[in-house]
């Protein structure tokens, strides 16, 4: 990782007798043998363990970051975007062009099926699909002007995970680890819970071409539910006592240790080598922390552990704030692949929302009552919105071009509506957010300044934000 671009300041040079120069001068010689020193120490930790934490590029607003993924593309004129004329000319075509590369044929326009109505002091519209959540509206940071490169499911959903529509490369989470580490050397730095098997599915959460320790860890899959997810492979053997084990990795190290002195740098065989440390360190903390039984009733009703509609999102939830309290960097909640609803409109979507609602607004209470939300960053959305325009009688395509994502703590301003859609909600039109400036933004808000984030590979520097990206610092509080 680069150190940040120190800025020139005009200097004055002063006057200098011999024994002046020779005290100062020693003086410097020893402070450059002392830094020297430390960044060999420094270098040699992250060596040994690359997972230790690091240094930010600046004073971070956030330490870790929880996403809540909606897998599929909510509708923003249906949830958080509200659109009177949508209403008003219900039927009618839409009253300027279409773009030229969309999903699907569509229709004229469709009015939601849904109420808004403002919430908090804030005033923010949200429909009558998250009722919980719009206690929270003065927490959250609505962003009404996102957009993207891609209306396809894969191609949009690497862009929001990783930075590109065409190309593998590291996701979010992986840049964020490996360029702050982990507040807990127990467990991964990077956590996803329930990942989509289908739209690039293990890209979504790869570290590509940085080194395999800051890969996500996934936790089951989509197909699992999330009281049966557990991270794998660090149950020990029963007729292995732990003393016996640690023999075993330790002569397994020595072993690997010889062979990379004899071949030099070996990303892969380090890599291997701190994966069988970790996973012996997490046999103590993992099964402990997955356990929620430990948790009060309460706190079990407030995620909605207790009602077979909202139990497994909740329990992801529940898990993703035990995974923040002990200092895992990046938690990814999904939810798979509920939300594509070219058809059945209503239906789907109020399904949908009844599953995350109160398990959302269940975590960001908890964050808040433990004062844990200044410091950590909530984000929400899906890989793209939909159409104002219908397709078929009651659904909407794929839409790109404008869409609503939000944010809630992490040292975002609160009940701020940031940006908008065009008056039907088609197009990003006003302070329009790209997916790209939302990475910046997101790398900001953790310390890391997304231009000097960099990881040499293939002979150039690659980054998140890739040449693009602006920090929006219209979202800070």
């Amino acid at each position: 990782m680069k150190k940040s671009k120190s800025k020139n300041c005009h200097q004055f040079t002063p006057v200098f007798n011999r024994r002046d120069m020779l005290r100062q001068s020693s003086t410097g010689f020893g402070m450059l043998a002392l830094a020297s020193l430390l960044q060999q120490e420094s270098v040699a930790e992250v060596k040994n363990n690359p997972l230790s934490p690091r240094q930010p590029h600046f004073e971070p607003k956030a330490k870790r970051i929880i996403f809540l993924f909606m897998h599929g593309g909510p509708s923003q004129v249906d949830t958080f975007d509200y659109k009177p004329l949508l209403e008003r000319d219900n039927g009618k075509p839409l009253p300027f062009n279409k773009p030229r590369v969309f999903s699907a044929q569509t229709g004229n326009l469709l009015k939601s099926p849904f109420k808004f109505a403002q919430h908090g002091e804030s005033g923010m519209w949200m429909s009558d699909l998250f009722p919980h959540l719009s206690e929270c509206a003065d927490d959250l940071c609505m962003i009404n002007s996102m957009h993207g490169s891609n209306s396809r499911h894969g191609g949009a959903l690497l862009e929001l995970h990783t930075g590109s529509d065409t190309f593998v490369r590291p996701s979010m989470g992986s840049w964020i680890t490996y360029g702050l580490g982990s507040e807990n050397q127990d467990l991964p730095g990077y956590i996803t819970m329930c990942p989509t098997l289908t739209h690039g599915g293990v890209n979504a959460y790869s570290s590509a071409f940085l080194p395999a320790v800051y890969h996500g860890t996934p936790l089951g899959n989509a197909s699992i539910p999330a009281d049966q997810i557990n991270i794998p492979y660090i149950k020990n053997a029963a007729d292995t006592p732990r003393d016996l084990q640690r023999l075993e990795l330790n002569l397994a190290k020595d072993l690997n240790q010889r062979g990379l002195s004899e071949r030099g740098e070996d990303n892969a065989l380090e890599t291997r080598i701190n994966s069988f440390e970790l996973a012996y360190r997490m046999q103590m903390a993992a099964p402990e922390l997955q356990d929620v039984s430990d948790e009060t009733e309460e706190t079990h009703a407030a995620y909605g552990l207790d009602d077979a509609t909202t139990k497994n999102f909740g329990r992801q939830c529940l898990m993703a704030r035990r995974f923040a309290e002990r200092g895992v960097r990046f938690v990814q909640c999904t939810h798979s692949y509920k939300w594509d609803q070219h058809g059945n409109l209503k239906g789907g979507h109020t399904a949908n929302a009844r599953e995350v609602d109160k398990p959302i607004a269940g975590l960001l209470k908890d964050l808040k009552q433990r004062g844990m939300l200044k410091d950590t960053l909530v984000l929400w959305g899906g890989e793209f919105g939909r159409t104002p325009v219908a397709q078929g009688n009651d659904g909407r395509d794929h839409n790109p071009q404008g869409y609503s994502m939000w944010m809630a703590g992490g040292g975002v301003k609160p009940g701020l509506i940031y940006g908008a859609t065009d008056d039907y909600g088609y197009y990003s039109v006003e302070n329009k957010v790209h997916l790209h400036d939302l990475h910046a933004t997101i790398l900001h808000l953790l310390g890391l300044d997304h231009e000097e984030l960099t990881y040499k590979y293939a002979g150039r520097d690659f980054r998140l934000t890739d040449i693009y990206g602006r920090v929006v610092t219209d979202l800070f509080a």
